[in-house]
């Protein structure tokens, strides 16, 4: 693993008498994209809120580069870096890709009016350098006209832009087609190209195989297991993931 970028040391949350995560541990590098695999109701959600600042933690520690951060919140998680795409993309259907590129963080020049050309120009220049390959796609493309993998491809390139250092992408790949997550998993790997991190949460161990180094499997609140990709075929991530799947539906049926 490349020098920490973030840490997480015993972790733990409540919602009433539920336990959503029991003693978390993770540790994330400055440069590797990693899964976070685990079933329905395994709290990634919760994790990933967590890290991303949205939720507090009732317990445990968190270290940002070493550093032990006191009241850890989305303020200081974005300023960190961190940048979160969810499935809905956070984008605006009716607006361009370069509006959905700099909305709330729009360029102004002299006297606070927005500077458009030079928004368009950055846009032109990032959507080359992310590898958007349609002749048809520009700055002033309406985002309800791209398609599912052009979508995903702004919000990463947004974030990005933005000097994200870790970028977690929750089901990036849900509903595309095989072109389309292709499209996706090489704008994830333009992350890593860039020397920085990125954390994938996805049902489907295909395509989280293909492109992670490291998988953290996460179940009933806790992280039972981390295997590097070297130690593991695709065939038996996807035995083990089902076993535990299994294994849970056992649980339930008893309870």
């Amino acid at each position: 693993m490349e020098e920490i970028f973030l840490e997480l040391k015993n972790i733990n949350k409540k919602f009433g008498y539920v336990k959503a995560l029991n003693n978390v541990n993770l540790k994330i590098g400055t440069n590797e994209i990693v899964a976070l695999l685990g079933d329905n109701g395994a709290g990634k959600s919760t994790l990933v809120k967590i890290i991303s600042g949205i939720l507090p933690y009732d317990s445990g520690s968190l270290f940002l580069k070493g550093q032990k951060i006191q009241n850890w919140n989305s303020l200081i998680a974005r300023k960190a870096g961190i940048e979160t795409v969810y499935q809905d993309k956070a984008l605006s259907d009716q607006q361009t890709i370069y509006e959905n590129i700099f909305m709330g963080r729009e360029i102004c020049k002299y006297g606070g009016f927005i500077d458009i050309n030079k928004e368009k120009k950055i846009t032109e220049k990032l959507l080359k350098d992310m590898g958007f390959t349609s002749r048809l796609l520009f700055a002033d493309s309406v985002v309800m006209n791209c398609s599912g993998g052009e979508r995903e491809g702004v919000a990463i390139t947004r974030a990005m832009y933005f000097q994200a250092n870790f970028v977690i992408l929750d089901e990036p790949t849900t509903a595309l087609s095989i072109t389309e997550t292709n499209k996706v998993l090489n704008f994830v790997l333009k992350i890593k190209e860039n020397g920085k991190s990125c954390m994938l949460i996805m049902h489907n161990i295909y395509h989280a195989y293909d492109i992670s180094e490291r998988f953290v499997i996460i179940d009933r609140g806790a992280i039972i297991e981390e295997i590097k990709k070297q130690d593991i075929t695709c065939e038996d991530l996807i035995k083990k993931m089902s076993q535990i799947s299994h294994e849970n539906k056992e649980i339930e049926y008893i309870s």
